[in-house]
């Protein structure tokens, strides 16, 4: 056999058999290309890009007159695509052209890096090709206006390759005030009116094609993208200016007695609005925060129960006023237990009323064994038509059912109904405490607790919602005003003088209450202290509610002088704002002589106005920094205005400006009404301040 022959025909085989395979290769890739060629693109697509959602923008949480509680706001992670078209085109000639410029205006506006370290970061990821470069996260709405006009950037996205990831974040203006009730918003944990209200605030989702790159990293594609619904917005019935001093009155209090937690409400008397809710509980760093919200947690009321033993034993006609009650001095024993006076007074025979007035749980206990051990069903039947066994259904997710014991229950015994009375043996939440008092202030008719007044979509009113009438009397007028009577006298004589005003009449009651502390019971001496009531006593406006737990073995535990400074601080600032304006304040201009001004400010910008407009000055003391000019026995006069750091100065007749400028400079907080210069002042000249107190001013 030709060996030469054999060769050749096994190259000959070879390169045919590899003609045809390649042949088959080929004709393949053509296929795939040409026919499928839309099949499998389709199918890459669907591997590197998906539909995600949008969140929509949530509605706004706004106090009744128009202050921003709870609000989004955009926040932006910028990202470079470095492989972007017209940011390599003609040899990246347009981003050699604008990076010197763009760096410095980054410098400038982020204060982070020098124009130098921002142009090496950039060539640096130009270099490296980036297509998902992070250059800032958390960009604010502000800043990220002001870099789109930026060289490069306001090219637009496919020039510069810049990309915008924009995210909602939740801010609450205000901080802490009233945290807990407006609520959090952390992922899926709400809880207040962001929970309560979630379905109006949190509108409708959207929907965005991105496309996935190297990293797991998206981008955004431009041809599909379904705009979310906005949340609709939620207006309170809170009042920034009350909830402010209510927060500052209950955390002076708390600090200074190393309290465990406490809480203060104010609702509106005619309507059942809640004016203020805080809740202030003991953090890890002995700092208070809006932790939990206590004001809707039942716990043993104590004497501010007494309240309602009274009605029941009045509106039975068991006893009236002049009823005598025997106190023992303080102490007595029933059922082999000892039922004891919160507060040592000496008193034996005494009226129903001055029991009440001196908070005697021995006069509680005495009477409703007299009066209901042989039916106790009746007086918890009183408990039950004032609503104290069931929710207040104030709109606000979370509050917890009170705890009334049965006759006949397991729980009942023959001690039950005696301290019952007095406040013990139940469990009511300080909310429910509150609508019973705010009915007494009433006239007997009980509004339910509401927190929201209406829902607005694109400002315009989508809800409304009026105030609801629980119970259109709790009892007789005879009744109502005997209950009236035993209020305000307790504040005039009996533990609650020291709340007494020259200005005002507040009716309430005192409550000091021993709590257990979990498993160790009542040993370790923990007392809340309670000051619930209304003002003023003769035209009812306002009611409150202060509730403070205090640390074991406190010094200072009794309600009228913990919980009582508390309530007076707030009925004093509310009376001052809302209930008598022009009371304790100075008028800057008198009315009986229109020719006579008085305008205050800084010194040298009097001196220049003055000079500029040629107004001669007949005397000037002006060596300060602040100086007033008034009218003075037809002549102008400059005098001096003297500042101390502790104490406070005169503001009538300045500038919103020098006010607000003199004030923070003294560490105070500043709230503004009206426009023009200043005409009243909460805190008035001369008082002594505190760094973080908060004055109220009234410009004309």
């Amino acid at each position: 056999m030709d060996v030469k022959k054999d060769i050749l025909w096994r190259v000959y085989l070879g390169f045919i058999l590899m003609a045809i395979v390649g042949t088959c290769i080929l004709g393949k890739a053509v296929y795939i290309q040409q026919v499928q060629g839309s099949y499998w693109r389709g199918m890459s697509d669907s591997l590197h890009q998906r539909i995600i959602s949008l969140d929509a923008e949530r509605g706004t949480i706004y106090s009744e007159d128009g202050s921003m509680l709870s609000t989004s706001i955009p926040q932006f992670d910028i990202y470079i695509d470095f492989m972007a078209e017209g940011l390599r085109d003609k040899n990246g000639k347009r981003f050699k052209e604008n990076i010197d410029s763009l760096s410095i205006c980054l410098a400038n506006l982020f204060h982070d890096r020098s124009s130098a370290e921002y142009k090496y970061l950039l060539q640096t990821g130009y270099r490296e090709k980036d297509r998902y470069f992070l250059l800032r996260k958390k960009m604010s709405f502000k800043e990220y206006q002001q870099m789109r006009n930026f060289p490069l950037v306001r090219l637009g996205r496919n020039k510069s390759g810049f990309i915008p990831d924009k995210r909602i974040i939740r801010l609450n203006p205000y901080k802490m005030l009233a945290y807990r009730t407006i609520g959090l918003l952390r992922d899926s944990n709400k809880v207040g009116l962001e929970l309560t209200y979630d379905k109006y605030l949190q509108g409708t989702a959207g929907k965005r094609l991105v496309r996935f790159i190297a990293g797991g990293a998206s981008v955004p594609v431009d041809d599909y993208e379904v705009e979310a619904e906005n949340g609709k917005d939620v207006i309170t019935t809170l009042d920034v200016n009350i909830q402010d001093v209510t927060e500052n009155a209950l955390m002076k209090m708390m600090v200074k007695n190393k309290a465990e937690h406490g809480c203060a409400i104010v609702m509106e008397v005619n309507t059942g609005k809640i004016k203020a809710i805080a809740n202030l509980g003991h953090e890890k760093d002995s700092l208070y925060w809006e932790d939990y919200n206590y004001a809707i947690t039942p716990t043993e009321p104590g004497s501010t129960f007494k309240l309602a033993t009274m009605l029941s034993l009045l509106e039975d006609r068991k006893i009236n006023l002049n009823t005598n009650v025997d106190l023992n001095g303080g102490k007595w024993q029933i059922y082999k237990r000892t039922v004891y006076d919160a507060e040592e007074h000496g008193l034996y025979n005494v009226s129903v009323k001055q029991a009440f007035e001196h908070s005697s749980n021995v006069a509680m206990a005495k009477l409703s064994v007299q009066h209901y051990s042989n039916n106790p069903n009746q007086f918890v039947n009183h408990i039950k038509k004032l609503g104290l066994d069931t929710l207040t259904g104030i709109d606000l997710k979370g509050e917890i059912k009170p705890s009334i014991y049965k006759p006949g229950s397991k729980r009942w015994s023959n001690t039950t109904l005696p301290w019952m009375a007095f406040g013990y043996n139940l469990t009511v939440s300080p909310l429910q405490m509150l609508t019973l008092y705010n009915a007494v202030a009433n006239q007997g008719r009980m509004m339910r607790p509401y927190l929201v007044n209406e829902i607005r979509e694109d400002g315009r009113p989508l809800q409304q919602f009026q105030p609801t009438i629980l119970k259109d009397s709790i009892c007789s007028k005879s009744t109502l005003h005997q209950l009236q009577e035993c209020l305000e006298g307790v504040v005039l004589e009996g533990t609650g003088k020291a709340l007494k005003s020259n200005n005002y009449r507040i009716a309430g009651k005192t409550g000091t209450a021993l709590v257990a502390n979990g498993n160790r019971g009542y040993d370790d001496k923990i007392y809340q202290s309670t000051f619930v009531g209304y003002f003023p006593a003769e035209n009812p406006q306002y009611t409150i509610i202060v509730t403070i737990k205090n640390k074991a073995h406190a010094a200072n535990y009794f309600g009228a002088s913990v919980a009582g400074p508390v309530f007076k601080e707030i009925s004093d600032q509310i009376y001052l704002l809302k209930v008598n304006q022009n009371h304790n304040t100075v008028n800057a201009f008198p009315t009986n002589d229109s020719s006579w001004y008085s305008y205050a400010g800084y010194t040298k910008d009097i001196k220049k106005i003055t000079d500029q407009l040629g107004v001669s000055i007949a005397a000037t003391e002006a060596k300060g920094n602040y100086s007033r000019i008034y009218r003075q026995d037809g002549n102008n006069v400059l005098s001096s205005q003297q500042i101390s750091m502790k104490k406070m100065p005169i503001l009538l007749g300045m500038g919103l400006k020098d006010a607000v400028y003199l004030c923070e400079n003294l560490g105070l907080k500043v709230i503004i009404k009206g426009k023009g210069k200043v005409t009243t002042q909460t805190i008035p000249a001369g008082q002594n301040i505190t760094k973080g107190q908060t004055v109220n001013i009234q410009l004309n």
